[in-house]
C-alpha cells in the first residue's frame, strides 16, 4: 500500500504525519513505523505521528518513536499534530485533542503553536539530578560543559541504568545561562540518541529549574540544538499547573511511500 505523508519539525525534533482518519495505516505493524522512520532506507524522523478522528475532540494523537513503538506524550510532536490538523483544515486558530496522556488544548498564532500540557503533582529532587514526569518522564541533571558534553553516551547510561531499569527515561542536561533562559541536550528514549529538541524534557527543564531555585521567573526560554521554546506555569504549593509549552511548528514537505 501507497502512503501519503507529510514531514513536520518543531525547533528540529521531526516526525513523518500521516492523515488516519479513514483508517488505512496498520497500527500494529512495528517494523513498518519503524521503517518509514529510518534515515537511510525510509523518510527518517524522529517519530512518527497518526491523526485520527476523535468521538468529542477535534482529532486523536497516536505517536510511535523512532524504533516502532507506541510511546507516551510527546510535547513536540503534539505542537506539530496541531499544525498538521490546520493545514487539513480540521481547526482554525484553536484545536482540542487527546493524545496518550489526556487532552489538550492548543491555540495556533501562525507559526507558533502554543500547547497546554498536563499539570505536574510531583518532582522529585535527588542529590545530582531531578525526576519529573511531563507526559513522559524525565531526568534532568546540570552540565557546565554542555557544548562539548558526549550526550548519546552518557545519556544511555543514565536512561538504562538504576533507577529507571528496562522502562528508562529520557535525560536531558542543562546550563543556566541567566535567570530566564536555560540551554538544554537531550537523550531521547525510543531514538537512542540525542534528538535536536524535546518538547516534554524543556518542559521538565522549566519546571525542575524552578523547584530547585534556579529561576523566579515562570516564563522560561530554553534554547536547544534546533532552536528555541518557552515554557509558562503556575505553581500551587508542590504542583505545577497550567503549563503551556511555546514554539514554532512547520510543514518540511509532502511525499508518497509505499
Amino acid at each position: 500500500m501507497t502512503h501519503t505523508f507529510y514531514k513536520y519539525q518543531g525547533t528540529g525534533n521531526d516526525f513523518v504525519m500521516i492523515d488516519n482518519r479513514l483508517k488505512t495505516f496498520n497500527k500494529k505493524d512495528t517494523q513498518k513505523v519503524a521503517f518509514l522512520c529510518d534515515r537511510r532506507f525510509g523518510i527518517g524522523a524522529d517519530g512518527l505521528i497518526l491523526l485520527e478522528n476523535h468521538e468529542t475532540a477535534d482529532f486523536k494523537m497516536v505517536y510511535y518513536n523512532a524504533d516502532g513503538n507506541e510511546s507516551t506524550m510527546c510535547g513536540n510532536g503534539g505542537r506539530c499534530i496541531v499544525a498538521f490538523a490546520k493545514f487539513l483544515n480540521i481547526v482554525k486558530d484553536h484545536a482540542t485533542f487527546e493524545a496518550i496522556d489526556g487532552m489538550h488544548d492548543a491555540i495556533i498564532e501562525g507559526d507558533i503553536i502554543k500547547l497546554h500540557m498536563q499539570n505536574v503533582d510531583l518532582v522529585e529532587k535527588h542529590t545530582n539530578h531531578i525526576f519529573l514526569n511531563t507526559g513522559s518522564p524525565h531526568h534532568v541533571q546540570k552540565e557546565a560543559h554542555l557544548k562539548t558534553f558526549d550526550i548519546k553516551t552518557e545519556g544511555a547510561k543514565i536512561r538504562y541504568g538504576n533507577p529507571y531499569g528496562e522502562a528508562g527515561t529520557n535525560v536531558n542536561f542543562v546550563s543556566k545561562i541567566n535567570d530566564s533562559t536555560f540551554a538544554v541536550r537531550t537523550y531521547e528514549r525510543g531514538v537512542e540518541d540525542e534528538t535536536l529538541s524535546c518538547g516534554t524534557g524543556v518542559t521538565a527543564v522549566a519546571i525542575a529549574m524552578h523547584y530547585i531555585g534556579e529561576t523566579e521567573k515562570n516564563l522560561i526560554n530554553l534554547q536547544v540544538q534546533g532552536g528555541e521554546l518557552q515554557v509558562s506555569f503556575v505553581k500551587k504549593g508542590e504542583a505545577y499547573q497550567d503549563i503551556w509549552l511555546i514554539g514554532p511548528a512547520k510543514q518540511v514537505f509532502k511525499g508518497s511511500i509505499s
